[in-house]
């Protein structure tokens, strides 16, 4: 039934409704005045459910190299043994205008339009490995936090990579004839002009191949 035909055949209803006199018949209409009633909201019901619901979509932050960005020097870091946290100091960052891009040993985030400036905290080489698929970023209102997932337990000495500044000493001690020049270097510097000249030949002599053992020449 349409719905202009069940208006009026409501209306009719009210109508006859309001002239009946015998209890019987103003029963049998108010039952059908409500029947009426029901469909009516049952048809506008339907008739809304099938309008489809706009579909919000996230906005894509296009990639643009020629961007200018500030870099975020306030931070700190905290850890436990599965994961990193990272808190930037960054206030009015939207979520749909970040773009974050998470390596086993690196992660890349950059927030777009915030006041009117672009801004990117990034770490080129971690100190650790991580899982980048389970690495994510938390919006606050004043501050964003980064959650990087070990690859592996344990505790971080810091976020950055550092070199161990004992390998070349390390090798150094491996290798006796480097201990051995230094040791001449030094003998050298601070001997009198006797002993410079008898180094300076028998550095000479060892670069020549006519003494074996340089310190034979002055032990």
């Amino acid at each position: 039934m349409a719905a202009n035909d069940l208006a009026l055949d409501l209306e009719e209803l009210q109508q006859l409704h309001s002239i009946a006199k015998r209890p019987r018949v103003l029963s049998l209409i108010s039952s059908e005045i409500r029947n009426l009633e029901k469909l009516s909201k049952d048809g506008a019901s339907v008739s809304s459910s099938q309008i489809p619901a706009p579909v919000l979509t996230a906005a894509k932050v296009i990639h643009n190299p020629s961007l200018n960005y500030v870099s975020v020097s306030s931070f700190s870091w905290d850890q436990d043994n599965d994961k990193v946290k990272i808190y930037l100091s960054l206030e009015g960052v939207d979520q749909e205008k970040m773009e974050t891009d998470f390596k086993p040993m690196s992660f890349d985030a950059k927030f777009h339009d915030v006041h009117e400036k672009n801004y990117r905290f990034s770490l080129p080489k971690l100190n650790k490995e991580i899982v980048p698929e389970k690495c994510k970023v938390l919006v606050k209102p004043t501050r964003v936090v980064i959650t990087l997932f070990k690859a592996s337990k344990g505790n971080w000495l810091d976020l950055h990579y550092k070199e161990d500044k004992l390998k070349p000493s390390l090798d150094k001690e491996k290798d006796p004839m480097a201990g051995i020049m230094d040791m001449m270097k030094n003998m050298y510097e601070d001997g009198d002009e006797e002993m410079k000249k008898t180094i300076a030949k028998a550095w000479t002599d060892a670069r020549s191949g006519k003494a074996s053992d340089p310190l034979k020449r002055y032990t």
